[in-house]
Parts: C-alpha cells; sequence; structure tokens
C-alpha cells in the first residue's frame, strides 16, 4: 500500500517493463552483430569491390610456388637459363627475392664535411611485381635514398644501431616512392653492400 496516496501496488508492473527493454536491447545487438558479421564475411555491402581490389595487390609467394610476375632470368648470349632454385625447408615459409641497385649512392652526412658512399640493395617476399616496381622507379627511389642519407648525422654512420635505423628509414623511404607511384610498397629490408665513410 502506497502511503501517500493510499493506493494497493501492482506487484510486478515494473519487472514487465524492464524485461521488455531488456528484451529489445538484446534484440536490436543481436541484429547490430549479424549484420556486422554478413558484412564483414562479404555477404552484403561494398566487400566485393574492396576485395577486388586488394587481391589485385602483390601477395606473399611461399618457398615453392610458383610466382605468376617473376623476373625473367637473363643468361649470357648462348648461355641456357639457371637451374631451378631450391630452397631450404627451415626460416620463413615464404620465398625472399633481392634488388640490386645499379649504381652506388652518394651523398654529404647531416651537419657534417664527411660523405657517406653506400651500395644498397632490398628484399621482398611478395611476387614479382615489386621487383618490377623497383626498376621502374629506381630514379624516383635514388632521389629519395639520397634524401634521406643527406638527413643522416655522422654519428649513425659510425654505429651498428646507427645503421640499422638508417637501414629502417630507407625502407620506409622506398615503400613510400613505390605507394605513391603504385598503390604498394612491398620492400621488406634495405641492405648495405658497401658503406664507406670519408
Amino acid at each position: 500500500m502506497n502511503e501517500k496516496s493510499g493506493k494497493v501496488a501492482k506487484p510486478g508492473k515494473g519487472k514487465g517493463l524492464m524485461v521488455k527493454a531488456l528484451l529489445a536491447v538484446g534484440l536490436i545487438g543481436a541484429g547490430g552483430g549479424g549484420t556486422f558479421a554478413l558484412v564483414k564475411g562479404g555477404m552484403v555491402g561494398g566487400k566485393r569491390d574492396h576485395a577486388g581490389k586488394d587481391d589485385n595487390l602483390p601477395r606473399l609467394i611461399r618457398k615453392g610456388e610458383e610466382d605468376p610476375y617473376a623476373p625473367k632470368s637473363e643468361g649470357k648470349e648462348g648461355e641456357t637459363a639457371a637451374t631451378t632454385e631450391v630452397e631450404g625447408e627451415g626460416g620463413s615459409e615464404y620465398r625472399t627475392s633481392y634488388y640490386n641497385f645499379s649504381e652506388d649512392f652518394t651523398s654529404n652526412l647531416k651537419h657534417s664535411t664527411a660523405l657517406v658512399q653506400v651500395s644498397l640493395a632490398c628484399s621482398t617476399q611478395r611476387d614479382g611485381r615489386v621487383l618490377m616496381w623497383l626498376k621502374k622507379h629506381e630514379l624516383a627511389i635514388r632521389s629519395a635514398i639520397l634524401v634521406v642519407l643527406a638527413d643522416t648525422p655522422e654519428e649513425d654512420a659510425f654505429t651498428p644501431e646507427g645503421k640499422e635505423y638508417l637501414g629502417k628509414r630507407l625502407t620506409a623511404a622506398i615503400n613510400q616512392v613505390l605507394t605513391r607511384n603504385e598503390g604498394f610498397g612491398g620492400v621488406d629490408q634495405v641492405y648495405f653492400k658497401s658503406f664507406l665513410v670519408q
């Protein structure tokens, strides 16, 4: 009985509204979750267009798998093509390909009179399109590499940590050029074939 009005309260009336509200929230959540799953799975929505775009990007190539974009091997005149590559069973499950830059890079170092001369190569575990793009855009990549070298302090050129950091910066610069021009980077690491500071 309610003291102010003198009426007897009906039991369970507040509980019924609470149950209905919780049931409505549960159904909305289930519907939203189901819709999210359908969109994410590509059954509804614009997922097909997005998947088509991803399918056209360079993909990882497993060891022993044929690369449809592999560059043709160039043997000297009168020589037959090299034998098939044999991959080791350990290490990474993906094949690694290397690209050698045709010429050395020479640049001044940041706030220094010293010069650095490096010979570089880089690697990718993606299909041969990345190698094609490296060759195609080598001029723009060379320019980006020279900018990174000129922004390198002299002390970084003498420590293993500094060289490792420089390699990461060079990898990022190369991927930035490839992404700007082709929509995808794909270079995993830069290697120093020679490194001379004068």
